[in-house]
């Protein structure tokens, strides 16, 4: 007889009030578990300095939430981890894994039970150079009853391992409130060009710099806002300044999650000419872009990685070589010429991917696997 599973904890390698990528979807999936009947517990680590921030975050929640305290040395926060989650998944009837370390720990733990488990990929972490990493994540993932990928390209990252149980859920979009535009700015630009994630090499926004020399030429009131942590900004400002074209670009640093609305509504063209990094980091999906497009802004992104799932082609958006100058510029002519229709598009496939949508494609395969 099937058991029905009741009871799920998530283990995740981040989760908000701090940004990121994987935090956020960690975040929706239990929140949206919760609502369909589920007892959801997420296993996190306290990533902000000041405890009562998240301590704030964590009260407001109707599932659980426990936390590894920012500990030094670091390694010490391993073994609590490990601890944790063996106490947590004795009354577990499902441990889900998101993120690298959260890989580790489920596989790790899971030897020590017969409950069931599933895993989460996003395409960094199952994409390392480094051998030693690679394999123990191969190890890991062969322990797990059931796959999850974000999307078709990270699912390719894990072929070789021949999984039998491996499904294909894209991320899920959560709504964002209109921001009031009467105490900000109008963002400049005609077009206004936008990304919004950590700025590095892997979202792509040095490629958009590279491509402004001769963007400008077409559209010379263009204009790129970066929005996000200022990784490598000062390398990329040195890059645009060789160029001839620091006056084309603004970063304006990490705004609160809800702030985004503000320049989704300002912005023409969301873009994001991600690649991969040699040290193997990847976009698994890109849920900005679905944030974007839920404001009715179409996107020009990357071939050659996960946006290519993110993206609705010649709908919500463009896809095109990250380096290919001229695609770029013929994408944001194709968009601005038929900019009413894109927008409807984008806004459609946005809603496609709400999580009240997306949670069902989980709890299909949660009560397949009971």
């Amino acid at each position: 007889m099937k058991k029905v599973i009741k009871y799920i904890v998530i283990v995740t390698s981040e989760f908000p009030p701090l940004p990121g990528g994987i935090g956020n979807h960690a975040y929706n999936l239990a929140k949206h578990l919760q609502i369909e009947g589920y007892e959801v517990t997420v296993l996190a680590d306290q990533r902000s300095e000041d405890a009562s921030i998240t301590q704030k975050f964590d009260a407001k929640q109707a599932f659980t939430i426990k936390r590894v305290p920012l500990t030094s040395p670091r390694v010490l926060m391993y073994v609590k981890r490990f601890q944790l989650l063996l106490k947590t998944q004795k009354s577990a009837d499902l441990v889900i894994a998101t993120g690298k370390f959260s890989l580790w720990v489920v596989a790790f733990c899971g030897v020590f039970s017969r409950i069931k488990n599933m895993a989460i990929i996003h395409g960094s972490e199952v994409n390392y150079k480094t051998w030693w990493l690679k394999q123990s994540i191969n190890l890991s993932l062969k322990q797990f009853d059931k796959i999850v990928a974000v999307s078709n390209y990270t699912k390719s990252l894990v072929k070789h391992l021949r999984h039998p149980n491996i499904t294909v859920i894209p991320n899920g979009y959560d709504g964002l409130e209109n921001a009031s535009l009467s105490e900000q700015t109008a963002l400049k630009g005609q077009p206004a060009l936008l990304t919004v994630g950590n700025v590095t090499e892997r979202k792509g926004q040095l490629n958009v710099i590279t491509h402004l020399p001769e963007l400008i030429k077409y559209y010379p009131e263009v204009h790129y806002h970066c929005v996000g942590f200022n990784t490598k900004t000062e390398a990329f400002i040195k890059e645009a300044e060789r160029l001839g074209v620091s006056d084309y670009v603004t970063f304006h640093g990490h705004v609160l999650h809800e702030q985004l609305s503000f320049y989704y509504t300002q912005a023409d063209i969301f873009v994001m000419l991600s690649m991969p990094t040699p040290s193997g980091d990847v976009e698994g999906f890109g849920i900005a872009i679905l944030e974007a497009n839920a404001f009715g802004v179409p996107a020009i992104g990357a071939t050659g990685c996960g946006i290519e799932d993110a993206i609705n082609p010649q709908r919500s958006g463009i896809l095109v070589n990250p380096n290919d100058t001229t695609k770029f510029i013929e994408a944001i002519n194709t968009i601005l010429k038929r900019k009413p229709d894109f927008s409807k598009d984008a806004l459609a496939w946005a809603k496609q991917h709400e999580w009240p949508k997306i949670v069902k494609r989980y709890v299909k395969i949660i009560v397949d696997k009971s």
